[in-house]
């Protein structure tokens, strides 16, 4: 079985690369690291070299995850769970690599999302320390697409990829953990009627941060589109704003977590307002509404 140490980083497309490089420095509060020979632009909040890298596209979306595995050996592992599946593996070349400061990566489509996955077992640290500026961040939090074969994936994703399943609202939304990592969710997969990104989500490191976050926002003009209110599942307190391409945004602070032996059985919720947010809070109908997913061929 594959294992996993956590969610590293995710891409996105944008169309207009200086004006979200902007935006996710000097509102979401990211720090700028370089950009790639391909015009990539690299953010980190951490000692990662990356946590987001933006990417110019004639289309905004969701370009790829990227996962850090456990250690080198969880290659094979992953090479052997995907070829009983008929899911080719490719590498990655050493340029690209040598460009995201990361060891060996792989890559592969997923066939229910359409999304690139990239797995690597090593990335770069920077010497100096993340300095906040705007907010303190604690990780990348998770990452939910759209799907129009719901079922399907969240199979792919449990009995292949080993995540486990924390909880599900039937028909809408599986929240699945990369195991053995111990958050309630570092993926999810939502049911739709075409392939779309749901919302990237970035978790802030105390309940003062994420307070401060749905004060600022509205005075700083960005559109907030949810919240602020608390997820039903995993509980976390969380705020849901745009990016300039109208991407689905999210601020969160706490979230239940799971041991690695003995863990509790899934919630399933039937479809509702109360199985998502217990605050009741409006939802904006821009929410989780826009963002393509970039399907490699």
């Amino acid at each position: 079985m594959v294992r996993y140490r956590k969610l590293g980083y995710v891409a996105l497309n944008v169309t207009d690369i200086e004006r979200s490089c902007a935006f996710y420095e000097s509102i979401v509060g990211f720090q700028p690291n370089g950009r790639g020979p391909d015009g990539a632009a690299y953010f980190r909040f951490g000692r990662s070299h990356h946590d987001l890298v933006l990417y110019p596209a004639a289309r905004a979306g969701f370009k790829r995850l990227g996962w850090e595995l456990e250690d080198e050996k969880q290659f094979d592992a992953l090479e052997r769970a995907l070829s009983r599946h008929g899911v080719a593996l490719k590498e990655v070349d050493a340029a690209e690599c040598a460009a995201l400061r990361q060891g060996r990566s792989v890559r592969f489509s997923d066939p229910f999302s359409a999304c690139t996955w990239e797995f690597y077992a090593r990335m770069g640290v920077e010497e100096t320390p993340f300095t906040p500026r705007v907010v303190s961040f604690d990780r990348v939090g998770h990452a939910i697409l759209k799907t129009p074969r719901f079922d399907e994936a969240v199979r792919f994703y449990t009995e292949v990829l080993n995540f486990r399943l924390s909880d599900k609202v039937e028909g809408v939304i599986a929240f699945l953990r990369a195991f053995p990592n111990k958050y309630h969710h570092t993926f999810g997969i939502a049911a739709a009627e075409r392939h779309g990104l749901h919302h990237v989500n970035f978790m802030l490191s105390s309940i003062d941060d994420w307070g401060r976050c749905t004060a600022r926002l509205p005075r700083q003009e960005v559109p907030v589109v949810w919240g602020p209110g608390r997820h039903t599942n995993a509980g976390t307190f969380f705020l849901y704003y745009l990016d300039p391409d109208g991407l689905t945004l999210e601020y969160g602070h706490g979230m239940e977590e799971f041991p690695e032996v003995g863990a509790r059985e899934p919630n399933v919720r039937a479809p509702g307002q109360e199985s998502v947010d217990l605050w009741d809070s409006p939802m904006d109908p821009r929410t989780c509404a826009s963002g393509e997913v970039e399907a490699v061929a």
